[in-house]
């Protein structure tokens, strides 16, 4: 028995062995030369915890991958790191000579690869993160807002416009059909008046973008009772008014602004992906409490230039070391930061 155990410790660790000299081995195809290669990354800089900015600092679950990423290639990569806080279509910048790559918690999507046009201008790189859509409530709401069945005319809603957050929400509540036409009777206030959608490919909404009719739209009004009311966020949020106290006018992201919005009971739900809910449940203090988990699964990604191949193939490799395939994730990230550093510094001693 004594030699069957130490047979089998021999085969665990020749096996383990393998695995990393498999993954040199892969990872040296694409090693950047001697010569020092600096990526220009963009990222949106408001979804804590998974990309944002402090400090005029990168922080974040995508961060600390690229950060471990960068320790892979040590000294022969890095990043120039530009938040960005406009989200809208920003997965189409990578295809622009300002940056190289574009993160920010950006769901794939064939979609999203394209622009108006439908000219084909990014590709992402293998997925990193798995996410899945939820409502943020009230917790004295809880009870009345489970699912998004109980998401009727007089419950409002709000979500950020491009986003698979709303997408879902509209889908989920038939406020739009599978490619994103907007149900004929809806009203849609936009900045120059409303609009009624009249049910055909002309009023459509889906997290690539919308029509260019109502793109800068802020409130949905379906004509049946078994739909919310949706709201968008507006620059500025609402403020107390005194004709003697001069406030100056803040702008906030838009994510804070729903946030606020919900507390003040202006909206009674968020809808946005688990991650992100639940980092502001907690921070709430027993405030707000996350409901109605879509079944859905999504995958998150950066974007590269459809035609920079070899920089796909870069990250692509790395990626999947780094997450094991697939098998290291948020939920490991979340109880250990460090988790990808600890991948990459394993990869560079033994390399």
């Amino acid at each position: 028995m004594r030699n069957l155990f130490i047979v089998f410790l021999a085969l665990c660790v020749l096996s383990i062995s393998c695995e990393y000299q498999n993954a040199i081995n892969v990872i040296d195809d694409t090693r950047v030369s001697e010569q020092t290669r600096v990526l220009k990354l963009g990222f949106y800089d408001a979804f804590s915890p998974v990309s944002y900015s402090l400090a005029h600092t990168h922080h974040g679950y995508e961060a600390d991958l690229l950060t471990a990423l960068e320790v892979m290639e040590t000294p022969n990569l890095s990043f120039t790191r530009k938040p960005i806080s406009q989200w809208e279509n920003i997965w189409l910048l990578a295809a622009t000579a300002n940056y190289d790559i574009i993160g920010g918690g950006i769901t794939i999507l064939e979609d999203r690869t394209k622009d108006a046009t439908g000219t084909p201008l990014v590709t992402f790189t293998t997925p990193h993160i798995v996410f899945r859509q939820s409502l943020l409530v009230r917790a004295e709401d809880a009870g009345r807002i489970q699912n998004y069945t109980d998401l009727t005319r007089d419950v409002r809603v709000g979500v950020l416009r491009g986003t698979t957050g709303e997408a879902r929400l509209l889908q989920i509540t038939g406020i739009v059909d599978a490619n994103g036409v907007v149900a004929a009777g809806t009203r849609i206030d936009t900045p120059t008046g409303s609009v009624i959608a009249d049910g055909t490919v002309d009023y459509k909404i889906t997290a690539a973008g919308s029509t260019p009719n109502i793109e800068n739209r802020f409130t949905l009004y379906p004509s049946v009772d078994n739909m919310p009311q949706v709201n968008y966020p507006v620059n500025m949020p609402n403020q107390d008014f005194h004709p003697l106290i001069l406030r100056p006018l803040i702008a906030l992201p838009e994510e804070l602004v729903l946030i606020i919005s919900l507390q003040d009971n202006r909206i009674d739900a968020l809808a946005r992906g688990e991650i992100g809910n639940r980092d502001a449940a907690a921070a709430s203090a027993g405030t707000f409490v996350v409901t109605a988990l879509d079944e859905q699964v999504e995958y998150g990604g950066f974007t590269v230039a459809r035609e920079n191949t070899e920089l796909l193939e870069f990250l692509n490799k790395r990626i999947d070391y780094l997450t094991d395939n697939g098998n290291i994730g948020y939920a490991q990230w979340v109880v250990d930061n460090g988790i990808f550093m600890k991948r990459a510094q394993t990869l560079k001693s033994d390399n």
